[in-house]
């Protein structure tokens, strides 16, 4: 593609954000946004957009750029149109690890911070597995699926010890995923570990596209594979750990926005994840906006992505049948 969008691209989520700042229950107009912003409103409406609806946005952009960028690096690594971010076990892991958290009292601020470490040891079991039986990919998804498939079993053994009066509940919320409490904190938090995965994927984004190529082939080329998929799994880890500990179980983002992008740049890694990034901030930004002004509550993001996914999903599946099985 000769002429991406890359303006639009780059409007999409830096717009979405200021809309977003208009959005909600309490009523404000441009002005008094940009006078809160400035802190020149009254004290209620800057407090509203400087503490409440600029974090929550920004921190629904990271989450978003997070799970979208592990997408597209983890179909180009697997050359499979079909995975999303959950299939090494990430989301599992962080997800045993908020459960754990909660039920052994551990203090609110530092749930993310467990959650976090599970999810990268719920990787690292994958890896250490995947290197001591040969190292190829079957293997690695394999591992991937067991390893996920271990903490979601240990979650429900966790569920069923829960106090159903206080744990359960906020168990069960946390897993459908929300941006409801998201502060300057969820910022500061979100923000290194994205530079950091987003950095790397970055360095990585020429060589991504000789994964496409058999092992054989790419080898031949001086690639040396095992490290390449090793280097994106922790990339693509760290992305995902850090947006599920702040945001939760958040679906489909990771699978359905890297399709996007692939139509509007073409397949070449330099222009999808870039691509996907700003669409993913976008996605996930516009989606918290219907999540938290639709009804009189909040919508868990859990549950809206999954109405709006499988959809998507099914066309996209539908579609990559009608191709043959073939990848695009």
């Amino acid at each position: 593609m000769r002429n991406p969008p890359w303006a639009l691209l780059a409007v999409l989520p830096v717009g979405a954000v200021l809309v977003s700042l208009l959005v909600g229950r309490y009523p404000v107009g441009p002005g008094e946004v940009l006078g809160g912003l400035w802190g020149t409103a009254p004290r209620t409406v800057t407090t509203l957009i400087r503490e409440v609806r600029l974090p929550r946005a920004l921190a629904a952009a990271l989450v978003g750029m997070n799970l979208a960028l592990a997408g597209a690096a983890f179909q180009g690594m697997f050359r499979n149109p079909l995975v999303d971010p959950r299939i090494l076990g990430v989301s599992a892991g962080a997800a045993f690890g908020a459960a754990l958290a909660i039920i052994t009292g551990v203090p609110w601020y530092a749930l993310d911070g467990v959650s976090f470490l599970l999810g990268l040891l719920a990787v690292g079991l994958v890896l250490g597995v995947t290197r001591r039986f040969g190292g190829s990919i079957l293997v690695m998804v394999i591992s991937g699926i067991l390893v996920g498939s271990l903490f979601s079993a240990l979650l429900g053994v966790l569920k069923y010890m829960a106090d159903p009066l206080d744990e359960l509940p906020a168990i069960t919320y946390w897993l459908l995923g929300s941006l409801a409490g998201a502060d300057w904190q969820a910022v500061v938090k979100l923000l290194p570990w994205t530079i950091l995965g987003a950095g790397a994927l970055v360095l990585f984004r020429w060589r991504l596209d000789l994964l496409s190529l058999e092992e054989r082939e790419a080898a031949s080329l001086g690639l040396n594979v095992r490290q390449l998929r090793t280097g994106l799994v922790a990339a693509g880890t760290l992305l995902v750990a850090a947006a599920v500990s702040q945001a939760g179980m958040i679906g489909w983002i990771g699978l359905i926005t890297p399709h996007a992008a692939r139509a509007l740049v073409g397949p070449a890694h330099s222009r999808v994840l870039p691509a996907s990034a700003a669409l993913g901030a976008f996605t996930l930004v516009s989606l918290d906006m219907v999540s938290r002004s639709a009804l009189a509550s909040e919508i868990p993001l859990g549950v809206l992505t999954g109405l709006i996914g499988a959809p998507a999903f099914l066309l996209l599946f539908m579609r990559y049948l009608a191709r043959g099985g073939g990848w695009g």
